[in-house]
């Protein structure tokens, strides 16, 4: 297994899909989330489980904080 191109975390997924096939086609936040919720539980045991999990609430809420200023931004416009 390439640990830097291929991480093993990363194709574990039952589909066969590796996590970047997905990640990609969203912005950086998005994209984060995925691979932070992908890897859960297949990268060193149940406390970085929940550290993923984590990151990826904090990526999730930098999306909507991100797409709430850019709705007043476009809004006041009008």
């Amino acid at each position: 297994m390439d640990n830097v191109n291929h991480p093993q975390h990363y194709n574990q997924n039952p589909s066969g899909i590796e996590c970047i096939e997905v990640a990609r086609h969203f912005n950086f936040c998005l994209g984060n989330e995925i691979k932070y919720i992908w890897r859960a539980g297949l990268k060193g045991g149940e406390a970085k489980a929940i550290e993923d999990l984590e990151k990826a609430i904090f990526y999730i809420e930098d999306e909507i904080k991100t797409r709430k200023k850019s709705l007043k931004t476009s809004t006041s416009d009008e």
